[in-house]
Order: structure tokens, then sequence, then C-alpha cells
């Protein structure tokens, strides 16, 4: 009988004949295998993109752990994608309507809404939630500014506190400023609703918030379908879940953003100017502010019920007081001075007037008594009103307010009273070039100032006045 023919003619032989070789050797060595598998095959070199993604920062990695930013190979450079954004190509509102004209929310209108309104990211509306009272604000303005450089044409509206919105009667980047206290950790609940659904209605591309965000504050800011949700968060355990409700995140540095002084905004100010594409890297905006008219003819007639006349006195700022009109820093609580070391100031001023702002009235009669009655005093509380003070002044003597910002916005030479040297060096920043001298406690605490020091200082005054 024949021999049965194979199951599988066409086999392979076995590796090896000697069944030796295919054993395991009997040191703790891997194996021996034959020839052609003795050598592994070599592997491939990484790809490019992998080595620049490692190194480049994650969008947000709460979204997507795998997403690793854009591909450093894709090649831009068409008319939709490359460049800064253009104007708003829509009609203008029919002001004569009521009704109005062509006013259709965001997604009803595609037939005129340009590719790179995704491509590029194009910002036509930026909401601002800017936490703290006037001082904060005040410091917010650089990034105001350069919002408006970055993405022209764009609208910018704020949301801030009652005082953080006094302070924008002094910036004209601004359209819409709506008080609603990002603070408040228990709002109105009616309070709450109405303004998630006024932004809600607004339609904005970005929303920029400097509140620390948590889970409720991050539910606030996606709650307002905006596009492109930017946000502090908390550098401790109560930012866990923000990230996952925010495009963008910023770890502050302490719980209290202001103890960062004039650079508070630095994280959010380097994101929003970062270089796109061909859009090189923008740079910061010095602090200027804007005073209208009407203003500054009602701080004219304060000043010269005061006694004073316009470019010859100097505004003095800082008085101890209990009111919230007194404009100083969270960063800085020890900012105020009492009325007998204003009066030892006040004594070293030589050819010019010094003006005495309270920010309530009840601290006028303190001031006659211990200034003298005729001494010139002005109640002001708005900044927009101390700014047009300051700006129609010789100079300024403050402590750590808005004040000696707002002196250095408008170019004045100022005296600026700090309870450290460390506090100096945050809020001041090259002083020399804001025509500003600074004058520290050696002890901590403001109340230990030098008082010699001080009128030693106002030399900047004597050289003013020799120039004019």
């Amino acid at each position: 009988m024949a021999a049965a023919a194979p199951l599988f003619p066409n086999s392979l032989a076995p590796f090896s004949t000697n069944p030796s070789s295919a054993s395991p050797s009997p040191r703790l060595g891997r194996p021996s295998f034959p020839a052609r598998f003795e050598q592994p095959p070599p592997l491939l070199p990484p790809r490019k993109r992998d080595a620049a993604a490692r190194t480049k920062k994650k969008k947000n990695p709460w979204l997507d752990p795998f997403d690793d930013g854009e591909d450093p190979d894709m090649e831009y450079g068409s008319l939709f994608a490359d460049g800064k954004q253009e104007e708003d190509p829509r009609p203008p509102d029919n002001p004569d309507s009521p009704y109005g004209f062509l006013k259709f929310p965001m997604g009803y209108n595609v037939e005129i809404a340009g590719l790179a309104l995704k491509v590029r990211g194009d910002v036509r509306r930026c909401c601002c939630v800017v936490s703290g009272g006037v001082y904060e604000n005040l410091l917010f303005f650089p990034a105001i500014q350069l919002i408006k450089d970055r993405y022209p044409g764009v609208q910018v509206d704020v949301v801030a506190s009652a005082r953080g919105k006094q302070a924008y009667e002094l910036n004209k980047n601004v359209r819409w400023a709506n008080v609603y206290d990002p603070d408040d950790d228990f709002p109105e609940p009616g309070d709450y609703v109405d303004m998630i659904g006024l932004l809600k209605s607004r339609y904005y591309d970005m929303v920029l918030s400097t509140k620390l965000a948590g889970l409720g504050h991050a539910s606030f800011l996606f709650m307002t379908s905006a596009r492109d949700r930017v946000s502090y968060i908390y550098p401790d355990v109560n930012a866990a879940g923000a990230g996952l409700l925010l495009s963008e995140t910023f770890t502050a540095e302490s719980t209290n953003l202001s103890d960062g002084g004039y650079n508070m905004y630095q994280q959010m100010v380097d994101w929003l100017g970062r270089p796109f594409r061909s859009v090189p890297r923008h740079p910061v905006p010095p602090l200027k502010v804007s005073i209208s008219k009407k203003v500054k003819e009602v701080v004219e007639g304060k000043v010269r019920n005061a006694g004073a006349e316009k470019g010859k006195y100097v505004v003095i700022h800082g008085l101890e007081s209990d009111s919230k009109a007194s404009m100083q820093s969270r960063g800085d609580t020890d900012s105020l001075l009492p009325l007998t070391l204003w009066a030892e100031i006040a004594e070293g001023i030589r050819g010019v007037r010094p003006i005495f702002v309270i920010p309530h009235e009840k601290e006028r009669e303190n001031v006659e008594e211990i200034i003298g009655e005729d001494a010139s005093i002005v109640f002001i509380t708005t900044p927009g009103q101390l700014a047009a003070l300051i700006n129609d002044s010789f100079g300024v003597i403050a402590t750590n307010t808005a004040a000696i910002q707002l002196a250095n916005a408008r170019e004045k030479p100022s005296i600026a009273l700090f309870s450290s040297e460390m506090k100096a060096r945050l809020f001041i920043p090259n002083p020399e070039e804001k025509k500003c001298t600074v004058v520290s406690s050696k002890t901590g605490k403001l109340i230990d100032i030098d008082v010699e020091a001080v009128k030693k200082s106002m030399q900047i005054f004597d050289v003013f006045l020799a120039l004019a």
C-alpha cells in the first residue's frame, strides 16, 4: 500500500535539523537562533513630529490626553488661514430700524462668515471677567489693548464688580461694562441666571477670566457657550474638575493673584500675545488711560473750589480711611498712612500747593483739624476723576494705591511710598523710566516709613519746576 500523501505537500522545512540548536542554552542568556534571525531588524528612526510633540505644550491635557498640539510639518499660508484676522465683513446695524439690520446670531449667517473664523481662530466678540476692585481692573488695561492689537476689529466687553466697573470710564477699548461680582461665592440665583443669559445672548467667541476658577466658576464660563474659555485656576485641590470645562488654563502661583503686583496677569498676557504661524509675538503695551472732556470739567471745578490752580498743585493720595474708595490693591493691604504722617510730609512741599484727596466726606473735618482750615481738600471716589485730577497736577505723592499707577500712565513725576522694597519692585518695575521715586519702609510696616527720606525725594519736583 502506497504511503499516504502528506497533508501539506509544500510545507516548510524546520528551522534546524539539529534539535539541540532550538533548545535553550543552559546559561541564562538568550537562546540561540538561526543565522538569518540572529540580528533583529533595525528600528525605524523616530518621526520628527513625535520629537516636537514631546516638547510642545498641550493645549489642555484635561480635554484630550492624546492632543499633542498642531502638526509642525503641516504647511499653512492659504488666504483663509494665514495672518491676522480682518475687520468684520458684516454690514453695520441700521440705527433707524427698531428691529436692527442683519443682526443674526452666531451660526445663522454662514453665507458671509469667513472660513478663517474657525480655521484661524478669529475673535469677533470677547468678554473679560475681571476679579477685584479698581486697582486690579486698572492693571488689566494692557491686556485689553493687547486683545485689540492681536484681533483687529474685536469688540471687548467686561464683567466686573461695582467698584471695578468704574475704572472703564478710562478705557475707550471697552464696548460694554456690566456689574456682576465674580468674587461673590454665593450670588443671588436671579442675578446668576440673568448674567448667564446675558452672556449667552451676545455669542462671544472668547471669554477670559482672572478669577481663580474651581468647578463652580468653570461651570459659569462653560454655560456662556463661548468657543474659547480661558481662565486662571487654583493652585491647589480646589481646581479639581475645572480643566474639563475650560479651553485654556493658567495655574496661579498663589490663591491671591494680586500678589504678583504690576505683572499679575503675566501668564494670560503671554498666551494672548503668543506667536501664531506668520503672526509674530505681540509685545505687552504700557498702561495708558484716556480721560473724557466732561470729567475734566468737573474736576477743574473741584480744584478751583479747593483754592488751587491747574498745574500748580501736588496730589496727596493714600489717607487712612475705612472707605471702599481708597483704591487699594488686594496684594498690598498695608498701603494707607494716618493724617499725622501726611502733615509732616506736606511740610516739605515747596513751590506748589498740596491737595489732599479724601475718599469720604467724613474725613474732611479730620484734615481741617490736623492740617489746617486753609488746606486744599478734594472729595473724589471714582478713578476717572482721580485721573483727571492727576492729569492737571504737577506731581503725585501717594502710597500703593491706584493714584500711583495713574500718575505713571499720565507720565507725571511721582513719589511712591511702600511698606517694603519687595512690594515696591513688584508694583512699580523700572521706576526710573516712569519718573517715579520709590521710598520704602525698612521695618516692613508702612507706618514706620522715614519722613525725612520722603522730604529728600521731593527734589524730583524741584528738577521739573526748574524745567517748567
